[in-house]
């Protein structure tokens, strides 16, 4: 009887688009912000434990703090981990893991992980691991020691700051990625793009590499444009069955400018040159200049730039490099404004 009643009280709801609603399933929960705090200010100490609490759309914040933890990000979708500065808070990672900081790892994976504003230290060989992921965007992170990166794609690093590794600044082994507005330094190569991996440069900085700025080998890809490739062994190295396009890049004030091996396939345009030992090189034992594979649109001598002793990578207003091609000036860095050579010159 109880049952036929229910049934009946249905069917008269019906016609007028009634539906059931379980009382206890209250409405959808919403993107949170969980804090991790050292001082216990927020809900977590652990980085580890806040990101294993995170669902998609969360934001783990990063209290102010130099962290003597470590952190993996994995089998997340949707999830920013933000620190409250790149100068404020500093991952340290600990003695027993290598790498401060990992995205994804086998055989799981992450996907539209955001991570920015905060230091990362090397740790046992590299700083940042990258794996099996996709999605990932690092913005303004300083990274002290390697980025390391196997079997990623979609990842954009921008506006970030990575150096001194005895290795490699960023690697990348079979992934996907564009690198822009980034400043590398103080490593033994700066970029080195390597496997089956598609990588672009844009825009970035790349000083003081013992050997080559960039390396693109094996079956690679690479876009280089608009770079400042300075004071490095090398700027460019095109190694093995790779494939790179090259053009509107600044590569001075290094030893040698590119070395191209007769097995990539290399296409150069619209690059300004002010080396010490050659601009074009093949590759062999030893390399042997080639300057018949000089581009008809490079640009050759001083690219007048506003402080090389300190750094100063900016294109005076008199640089040769402006309006070449369709590039309103070569090399990552905008001419300095008069106030700001004026500034530069006292």
């Amino acid at each position: 009887m109880i049952r036929a009643a229910v049934l009946s009280f249905m069917a008269v709801l019906a016609p007028w688009g009634f539906s059931l609603v379980w009382a206890d399933e209250g409405p959808p929960l919403g993107p949170r912000t969980i804090v991790v705090a050292l001082d216990g200010t927020g809900d977590f100490v652990s980085l580890q434990e806040a990101v294993d609490a995170a669902r998609k759309g969360d934001t783990v914040f990063v209290k102010a703090g130099h962290y003597p933890q470590d952190v993996t990000i994995h089998s997340k979708e949707k999830i920013k981990f933000v620190g409250a500065g790149v100068d404020q808070v500093t991952i340290l990672g600990r003695g027993i893991v290598v790498g401060a900081l990992h995205v994804g790892k086998w055989p799981y994976g992450a996907t539209d992980i955001e991570i920015r504003d905060m230091t990362i230290n090397d740790q046992g060989g590299h700083a940042v691991g990258l794996f099996n992921g996709q999605g990932i965007v690092l913005r303004r992170i300083k990274i002290n020691g390697m980025l390391f990166s196997q079997q990623v794609h979609d990842v954009r690093i921008e506006d970030c700051v990575i150096g001194g590794s005895e290795t490699t600044g960023a690697l990348f082994a079979d992934s996907e990625a564009v690198l822009i507005g980034n400043f590398i330094h103080d490593n033994d190569h700066g970029v080195s793009i390597a496997g089956k991996s598609n990588v672009r440069l844009e825009r970035n900085v790349i000083i003081r590499s013992l050997f080559e700025a960039v390396v693109v080998s094996d079956r690679a890809r690479a876009v280089l444009v608009s770079n400042t490739l300075v004071k490095n062994g090398g700027g460019a190295a095109f190694l093995g069955q790779s494939r790179s396009d090259v053009t509107g890049n600044v590569v001075g004030l290094n030893r040698v400018g590119f070395v191209i091996a007769p097995s990539s396939q290399t296409t150069t345009s619209f690059n300004a040159f002010y080396n010490t030992d050659g601009d074009y090189l093949r590759e062999g034992n030893p390399n042997q200049p080639a300057p018949e594979l000089k581009a008809q649109s490079d640009i050759t001598g001083d690219p007048y730039f506003v402080d090389p002793g300190h750094d100063d990578f900016r294109l005076r207003l008199d640089t040769p490099l402006l309006k070449i091609g369709h590039f309103p000036y070569l090399g990552a860095l905008a001419p300095a404004s008069t106030a700001a050579r004026r500034s530069a010159e006292k």
